[in-house]
């Protein structure tokens, strides 16, 4: 099977998690992904042992890229470079704003001099404004969009429990990418992209601000949602927390007479709209919770799933393991195979080795070496 961007070559400069999870989907549809990396390689090769001897977060991100390790404070390797540059389709770069100017490579620069190149430049707030030198790490944007301040219980703002800004930067940045392929097929010119972590997540943030700026500042709350009763967790006669969630108030009365018994609450018009329910919302939760309560959980999972009522077990990392819904895909790393949960829209049903470092960097070296030869001096 031909896969949808074979052909393509990639060179990322690229470390820890945006710009690697951008390149990773490259090269998971086909893309050949050759991964700069310094002597003493991506970092994030060094977060963790946890996979095998290996990273996690590395082996997660870089499966089927080449490995070539270069120092380019030396000429010759800064020439390699160039070489590769200018046989490539992209360039994804995620070093510190300036980093990679300095090393004689402006992205504007190479655009001239490469018109069907695409350059994408990951950062944390942007090539332009008063942040734009300022290094950025996914904590740290979750907590100046004002994401963590809306995360966890009313008591402290809390980390989201995943890389939330890098994940969102790395698919924008794909996302652009693919934008930028299918203009070069029709015009021939490539472009030159920006794509900054800040962005991404405030972006993510739309509906928080609006609600903010509308006069409704948004509150921490734990597992419920802000502006929708009932939608949150609630615990069944055995202890086990169930989330449910209503959208609409059809459903609401489903659930209060199908679910919970309760017809007269059903057709109660002081609960009969969420503008309603959310007027009253300690008394729509108590309710629901003192029905649950008198429920197992295996009957009140039956009853919400014969009534098409939306719910979810609130599950741990042991149950994610474990849950039926899982699709894995299996990696090779240079310790041995590593099962972990597939992409979402799966090209391929093998995926390329994990590299260790530096395994590519004697064939790319031959390989462009010519090109280095040729270039004069």
């Amino acid at each position: 099977m031909t896969l949808p961007l074979s052909g393509l070559l990639v060179v990322s400069l690229e470390q820890a998690v945006a710009a690697p999870l951008c390149t990773c989907r490259l090269a998971d549809a086909g893309a050949r992904v050759i991964k700069i990396e310094r002597p003493e390689g991506d970092f994030a090769r060094g977060y963790d042992a946890l996979a095998k001897g290996e990273s996690i977060h590395f082996v997660w991100l870089n499966r089927g890229k080449e490995s070539v390790v270069l120092d380019l404070t030396r000429t010759d390797d800064r020439a390699l470079l160039a070489a590769m540059i200018a046989r490539a389709d992209v360039l994804v770069q995620n070093l510190k704003p300036g980093a990679l100017a300095k090393l004689g490579f402006d992205p504007s620069a190479l655009r001239e001099a490469h018109p069907r190149l695409i350059v994408c430049s990951i950062s944390g707030y942007g090539e332009t404004g008063p942040y734009a030198r300022r290094k950025a790490y996914d904590l740290l944007v979750q907590a100046e969009t004002g994401l963590a301040s809306l995360t966890g219980g009313p008591g402290e703002p809390a980390r989201v429990g995943c890389s939330v800004a890098d994940i969102a930067a790395g698919l924008a940045a794909y996302e652009a990418l693919l934008e930028a392929l299918i203009a070069r097929g029709r015009t021939g010119e490539g472009a030159l992209l920006s794509v900054s972590l800040f962005d991404a997540l405030a972006e993510w943030m739309t509906v928080p601000l609006l609600q903010h700026e509308g006069g409704r500042t948004p509150r921490r709350i734990g597992l419920a949602h802000p502006g929708i009763a009932p939608y949150g967790v609630f615990r069944s006669r055995d202890g086990d927390e169930v989330l449910i969630s209503i959208q609409n108030d059809r459903e609401w009365r489903v659930l209060a007479r199908d679910v919970m018994g309760d017809a007269a609450l059903a057709a109660d018009p002081d609960f009969a709209t969420n503008v309603a329910r959310m007027a009253r919302r300690p008394d729509t939760d108590g309710r629901v919770q003192a029905a649950f309560a008198t429920l197992p959980t295996d009957e009140l999972i039956a009853r919400l799933a014969t009534a098409e009522i939306a719910f979810a077990r609130v599950n741990d990392m042991a149950a994610l393991a474990a849950h039926p819904q899982l699709r894995r895909v299996t990696v090779d790393t240079p310790h041995g195979p590593v099962p972990y949960p597939a992409p979402p829209r799966p090209h391929r049903d093998d995926y390329g080795p994990v590299p260790a470092l530096g395994r590519h960097t004697a064939a790319v070296r031959a390989e462009f070496a010519p090109a280095v030869q040729d270039t004069p001096a």
